[in-house]
């Protein structure tokens, strides 16, 4: 059975790609904003992008620290991405 300390240098292993894919995601518009016109983001738009992709960061924080089955971190991170997703497309052409 996996420890506690286990679980944690687990998940402390995988939270530097994590964070950094985040950054890399973020830092997309603003290098496509240097090449093309056809991105044109204003600081509401990148403080909303962070907003949403630390929440999935923070998420990804939590489900390491409260579940320890693979599977289980699986399901509560896709539906957190899945919820992320959809806020995302929301603001962004207005679903619903």
């Amino acid at each position: 059975m996996a420890t506690q300390s286990d679980t944690n240098s687990r998940a402390g292993r995988w939270r530097p790609f994590v964070w950094t894919g985040l950054i890399a995601v973020l830092a997309t518009p603003l290098i496509a904003m240097q090449f093309t016109s056809e991105v044109d983001w204003d600081a509401f738009d990148f403080v909303f992008a962070a907003l949403l992709l630390g929440a999935i960061g923070i998420a990804f924080e939590i489900s390491a620290r409260m579940t320890s089955s693979p599977p289980a971190k699986l399901a509560l991170m896709g539906l957190v991405v899945g919820l992320v997703l959809v806020v995302w497309a929301e603001a962004a052409v207005g679903i619903f």
